[in-house]
């Protein structure tokens, strides 16, 4: 019965037609989108825009939020990985990374190193590694910070990841070491304080 239409039909296609899932994603520092903890570059210019993402199993479209236009066509990368186009590797380092190493020089020569290992090693894909240790610089302060990136840097391992998991680690300094700075009074002080008030005897 369907002779008439045999001469007519086509070979199925190679892969399955692909149904994409939507959203908007912001370009961020490192000139990447972020899809399920994975990252995709865009063309330069768009650090700090936000872009249409398209995506499947196996595919990301990256595409113009006002033309539609489709920017960057990506495999789909493992959690934590990125995707770079060779076009979008910038030849020179780009003002932001410089911005972000002086501030790491400013918060340790130790954080800095490490910092400067992440860029030299991982390039634009390292940017957001570099946010992360300038944020334990600013969670656990810049001289415990600076010790640990020094720690890294001694045994050869200077990532963000050494670093997170060393200070999470790393034993709450004792009391008596909190107290060297000379605003923070002793605690006898405090004692004959109350002793007054309450009229107790010292």
């Amino acid at each position: 019965m369907f002779a008439e239409e045999r001469p007519c039909l086509q070979g199925l296609p190679v892969e399955p037609f692909r149904y994409y899932r939507f959203g908007v994603r912001a370009v961020h520092l490192d000139g990447c989108v972020e899809v399920e903890a994975a990252y995709y570059s865009t063309p330069p210019g768009w650090i700090g825009q936000r872009v249409q993402v398209q995506w499947t199993d196996l595919h990301v479209r990256v595409l113009d939020p006002r033309t539609g236009q489709l920017l960057r066509e990506h495999v789909r990368a493992p959690r934590g990985h990125h995707r770079i186009a060779e076009p979008d590797r910038p030849t020179r380092t780009p003002a932001s990374t410089l911005t972000l190493l002086a501030l790491a020089r400013h918060a340790g020569a130790h954080l800095h190193g490490v910092c400067t290992y992440i860029h030299e090693h991982e390039g634009a894909a390292g940017v957001r590694r570099i946010l992360g240790v300038l944020s334990l610089a600013k969670k656990y302060g810049p001289a415990v910070a600076d010790d640990a990136a020094k720690t890294a840097l001694d045994l050869r391992i200077p990532t963000y990841q050494f670093l997170r998991r060393y200070l999470e680690r790393r034993p709450p300094a004792p009391l008596t070491l909190r107290q060297i700075d000379p605003l923070i009074r002793q605690l006898t002080l405090y004692r004959e304080l109350i002793d007054q008030q309450t009229g107790d005897p010292a």
